[in-house]
């Protein structure tokens, strides 16, 4: 079952919806106990865990092997840490695991016709695995996403809508269109939720079922640290872990909505007028799960830390320099990592996972523009 954040109203798993007719968005309920003996034998990859995502039961896989990608041991800032390389996953970003999951559930209900919308890395996830499933998706993106995404939308199949404007201005467009085309949003569907969980399913495996002290991960519109902490809660309750980890949301200072919630004790997440930044993944002026993000921060005694455009950048050469080419998104993260031990807030002999969520090649015209006559 799902139920609605706003009415409290639930529906059943086999009801093809995206939100409640409230407007409420939808939150996953509780589903089958986390069974680790379930897992001998299975493949490698997030559909190891099926049971988790709540699908329908003549559900099939919609699938490139995405999942448990590698969680390294990489020295970062004069520490050893480990980092959550999703930014080999398929597509070339963390966005599969859940357009995985939430393309499966719209496979099985039949759906042939979708819209999405994204500042990139989302729509190229999604284009490629409604591609996958036979489905025809309309990908709404901001005019000024990146080209190379833009192309590797179109390249999987989406049929690209270029919106003039800001992000907020791209959703808005994709809205309208959803009113006569279901809308497999990343940002609004359950399913796509429930498949991010599986990042904190994975940490914990690799970690032979201890969890870290910390995750650190970019928070730009609330899923990946959402999903983060409903899967480590969801090893808490059956006894897999002993603890719950706790987690660190990175922003960039020029558009950074949560951290300023958080620090006003607020129980929701009022949009800001934000600032161009290069981290565009996550440069969301009022988070669709800004609730979930709050929940997550409360629930893991976690903090949010912002950064500046100069910190990201530095923590990006910093992680290519481990060999580690990610987006400038992904460098938000490891940019807070490195304010947060510098304030003594983690601790030098704290476990930490670094989560790296996109790849570099994704930016390759930011990055070569920023680093112009260098090389």
């Amino acid at each position: 079952m799902f139920s609605c954040l706003a009415c409290s109203r639930s529906f059943p798993l086999h009801q093809p919806i995206w939100r409640c007719p409230c407007g409420g968005r939808l939150i996953p309920g509780a589903g089958p106990r986390f069974d680790r003996t379930a897992l001998t034998g299975r493949d490698g990859n997030l559909w190891r865990y099926r049971e988790a995502y709540q699908l329908s039961e003549s559900a099939s896989p919609v699938s490139l092997g995405e999942g448990f990608t590698p969680l390294a041991p990489v020295q970062f800032g004069g520490h050893a840490i480990q980092a959550k390389l999703d930014y080999l996953c398929p597509t070339g970003s963390y966005k599969d695991r859940g357009s995985a999951v939430m393309l499966t559930q719209l496979q099985a209900w039949g759906l042939t016709e979708i819209v999405e919308d994204s500042s990139g890395n989302a729509g190229a996830s999604v284009a490629a695995y409604a591609g996958l499933a036979g489905i025809r998706a309309h990908i709404y993106v901001p005019d000024t996403a990146s080209a190379g995404k833009m192309a590797q939308i179109g390249l999987h199949g989406g049929h690209l809508r270029k919106i003039p404007g800001s992000r907020e201005a791209c959703a808005a467009a994709a809205l309208q269109a959803a009113e006569g085309t279901f809308y497999a949003s990343h940002n609004w569907s359950p399913h796509f939720l429930l498949g991010l969980k599986s990042a904190a399913y994975e940490i914990a495996e690799q970690r032979n079922w201890v969890a870290p002290d910390w995750v650190v991960t970019p928070a730009g519109n609330g899923g990946l640290a959402g999903g983060l902490y409903y899967g480590f809660r969801d090893l808490l309750a059956a006894g897999v872990i002993e603890r719950m980890p706790r987690i660190a949301m990175a922003q960039a200072a020029n558009c950074a909505p949560v951290y300023a919630a958080w620090k006003q004790g607020l129980n929701h997440v009022p949009a800001i007028e934000k600032q161009p930044t290069v981290a565009e993944g996550i440069a969301s002026a009022q988070p669709v799960r800004g609730h979930e993000m709050l929940e997550a921060l409360r629930g893991s005694n976690g903090v949010v830390q912002t950064v500046t455009e100069d910190e990201i950048w530095g923590a990006f050469e910093s992680l290519a320099a481990q060999g580690l080419y990610v987006e400038p998104t992904s460098a938000t993260a490891a940019a807070a990592l490195g304010i947060l031990w510098r304030a003594g807030t983690i601790g030098a002999s704290e476990s930490v996972v670094l989560y790296l969520t996109g790849s570099g090649l994704k930016s390759t015209e930011t990055i070569a523009r920023h680093f112009a006559g260098r090389f």
